[in-house]
C-alpha cells in the first residue's frame, strides 16, 4: 500500500518561510548589526551586498543538484546547513575579528540558501500539478514575505529591546541564535512531512558525465520553444520595478523641499517593513486562487496590470508631497498589494511555460536568474535616472518604463497547456524545439 503524500498546506508554508528567513537576514538584518557593532557604512555595503552573489549564481549548480539524491533531501540537508552556521555567526560576534568570520559565515550561509531555493521550488514543481501549483502559489509568496515581516520586524524589534538590557553583543547573540534554531526545527520537521520532490534524473560516474549533463541543462533550456520570447517576457516584465525598488526608500526619506516626504527611518520601516510586506502576503494569497479559478492564459494579462499600474501611487506622492501618514501608508499598501498579486503570475508562468521537462529544477533556476537580472540592470541605473529628473518626473518615467511589459505580457505564447492533470513526469513541454 503507497503512503499518501501530506497535504501542500503541511509543507508549502514552512518551506517558503525556510527559504526566505536567510535571505532577509542577510540582506536586511544583517546591515542593521553591524551598524551596531560600529562597522563603517562602505564595509558593509560592500561585504552585505556581496554575500548575495550566491542567489545570482545559483543556475551554474543547479543541474547537479538534480543528478543525485531526491530534491527532499536538498532542502533538509540546507536548512540544518544553515542553522548550525547561524548558531556559529552568534558564536564568532565575541571574536575580536568577527567582522571577517562573521561574513565568511554569512557567505555559507548565502550558498546554502541559494541551493536551498532550488531544491525546494524542484519540490514544488514535481509534486504539484499545474491546478495545485496555481492554487498554493499564494501560499508560497505569503509565506516567503512573512519570514520578512518576522525578520525586519519581530527580530530587529526584538533586538532593539535587548541592546538595551544585555548590550550589542549579546543581543545580536541571541538574534542570530534564534535564527539558527528555527531553521533547525524547519528541517526537523521536514524529514517527516516534505515529500520526495522526485528522484535524481540519472546517474553520473564520472567528470566527463558530469559535464555532458551540465551541457545537456544548458543545451536543452536555450533550445525550448519559444524562449526568446520567455526570456524578453521574464526580462521586462519586472523592468519598471527594477527602476522603483531602489529609489522609493530614497524618495520617502528625502526632505519635503527636496521633492520627498521627509519621514524618519522608523516610519519608513513601519510602511514598507510591515503594512507593505502583509498587503503583499494577502494580494499573493488572493492571486493564487484567482488563477486557479481562471488558469494563467486568462489571466496573466491583469496580473501585469496589477503589478504595474499602482506605480502611479509613487506619482501621486511626488506630486502632493502630503503628510497624512494614512494617505503614505495607504498607497505603499495599495502598490504592494498589487506587486503580490502581479508578482505571482511572472513565478508561475516561469514554473509552467519554461521548466517543465526533465530538468525542470534546474531550468526554472535559470529563469529566476535571469529575471534577477532583468531587476539588476534598472537598479543600477536608477540613482542616475532619478538624480536627473527629480523624483516626480522620475515616477512619470516609472509609468513609461511600465509600456514594455504590457506588450511583452499580451503578446507571450503559450507552449504548455494552461490547466494540466498530468503527472509530473509527463509534463514534458520543453521537448518541443525552436
Amino acid at each position: 500500500m503507497h503512503k499518501k503524500n501530506p497535504s501542500p498546506l503541511s509543507w508549502v508554508p514552512s518551506v517558503y518561510f525556510a527559504m526566505g528567513l536567510p535571505f532577509v537576514v542577510l540582506n536586511m538584518v544583517s546591515v542593521l548589526m553591524f551598524r551596531r557593532m560600529d562597522i563603517s557604512d562602505t564595509q558593509i555595503a560592500f561585504w552585505t551586498s556581496l554575500i548575495m552573489l550566491p542567489w545570482t549564481l545559483k543556475p551554474l549548480w543547479s543541474p547537479f543538484l538534480g543528478m543525485f539524491r531526491t530534491k527532499k533531501f536538498f532542502v533538509v540537508l540546507t536548512q540544518i546547513t544553515t542553522g548550525v552556521v547561524f548558531g556559529l555567526v552568534a558564536l564568532s560576534l565575541q571574536l575580536p575579528g568577527f567582522f571577517a568570520v562573521s561574513v565568511a559565515l554569512l557567505f555559507i550561509i548565502a550558498f546554502s540558501g541559494a541551493t536551498h531555493d532550488i531544491a525546494a521550488d524542484g519540490v514544488y514543481m514535481n509534486e504539484l500539478s499545474k491546478t495545485e501549483q496555481a492554487k498554493y502559489i499564494g501560499w508560497q509568496g505569503a509565506f516567503y514575505n512573512l519570514a520578512k515581516v518576522v525578520a525586519t520586524g519581530g527580530l530587529v524589534y526584538l533586538a532593539g529591546f535587548l541592546i538595551g538590557r544585555i548590550g550589542n553583543v549579546y543581543a545580536w547573540m541571541t538574534i542570530m541564535a534564534a535564527c539558527g534554531t528555527l531553521m533547525l526545527l524547519l528541517g526537523v520537521y521536514h524529514v517527516k512531512m516534505l515529500p520526495s520532490g522526485g528522484q535524481a534524473a540519472g546517474r553520473v560516474h564520472s567528470f566527463r558525465d558530469t559535464l555532458d549533463n551540465l551541457w545537456e541543462v544548458i543545451r536543452t533550456f536555450f533550445t525550448k520553444k519559444h524562449i526568446v520570447w520567455y526570456i524578453a517576457f521574464i526580462i521586462l516584465y519586472r523592468f519598471a520595478e527594477g527602476f522603483v525598488m531602489k529609489i522609493v526608500p530614497l524618495f520617502l526619506n528625502a526632505p519635503v523641499e527636496k521633492q520627498g516626504l521627509g519621514l524618519p527611518e522608523e516610519q519608513i520601516g513601519l510602511y514598507y517593513g510591515t503594512f507593505g510586506a502583509i498587503a503583499f502576503v494577502v494580494g499573493s494569497l488572493l492571486s493564487g486562487y484567482y488563477i486557479s479559478a481562471r488558469g494563467l492564459k486568462k489571466t496573466l494579462f491583469s496580473l501585469c496590470c496589477a503589478f504595474n499600474i499602482p506605480f502611479v501611487a509613487y506619482l501621486l506622492l511626488a506630486v502632493y508631497q502630503p503628510a497624512s501618514g494614512w494617505l503614505i501608508s495607504g498607497a505603499i499598501v495599495f502598490e504592494y498589494f498589487g506587486y503580490g498579486f502581479g508578482f505571482v503570475g511572472l513565478t508561475l508562468f516561469m514554473m509552467q511555460q519554461i521548466a517543465p521537462g526533465k530538468f525542470q529544477m534546474a531550468h526554472y533556476a535559470f529563469a529566476t536568474g535571469i529575471m534577477n537580472l532583468g531587476v539588476m540592470i534598472p537598479g543600477m541605473m536608477s540613482g542616475w535616472v532619478s538624480t536627473r529628473l527629480g523624483y516626480k518626473y522620475f515616477f512619470v518615467f516609472v509609468l513609461v518604463a511600465t509600456i514594455p511589459a504590457f506588450l511583452a505580457t499580451y503578446f507571450v505564447p503559450f507552449t504548455c497547456n494552461d490547466k494540466n492533470a498530468l503527472p509530473a513526469e509527463e509534463r514534458r513541454c520543453d521537448d518541443v524545439k525552436m
